[in-house]
């Protein structure tokens, strides 16, 4: 199989609200009130734990196919922490993003022990979103001239 590409665009509706396509689909964001929002959609941050654990799902049941064994259900729970100073531009060592992930995989199959650990090793291998949170990934700001 080729390179997938995938893309995104949008447009900002306010501060805080962007409104963004991707292929025929509308992806609201918007930032809580505590965050000056109006709370009308999951934040930025909050994106990336729903594509992560989508992707752990997609992942989850194709490994289970190849491993032989039917995966009924998955249930999967996120959790991070944000220290939003940098955020806010108040000077910190803190990175503006997660310190880190905790994320708990709760399969529902009939599979022994040994394979589901063999099931988990080789979901955390293939889930794309898993790579780019783990690695590096090289990232391009630029900015354009404005209309």
């Amino acid at each position: 199989m080729s390179v997938l590409t995938f893309s995104l665009a949008g447009k900002s509706e306010s501060p805080t609200r962007f409104v963004a396509r991707a292929r025929q689909f509308e992806i609201v964001v918007d930032e809580p009130a505590a965050l000056g929002g109006a709370d009308s959609a999951a934040n930025p941050v909050e994106y990336i734990l729903a594509g992560f654990a989508g992707c752990l799902n997609v992942v989850g049941h194709l490994v289970a196919r190849d491993l032989g064994f039917e995966l009924h259900r998955l249930e999967v729970s996120l959790q991070g922490d944000i220290d939003p100073a940098r955020f806010l531009g108040q000077a910190t060592e803190q990175r503006a993003g997660y310190q880190g992930l905790q994320v708990i995989l709760t399969p529902h199959a009939d599979a022994s022990p040994e394979i589901l650990a063999l099931w988990l090793q080789q979901v955390t291998d293939r889930c794309p979103v898993h790579d780019n949170l783990r690695q590096q990934t090289p990232v391009s700001l630029v900015l354009s001239e404005t209309v």
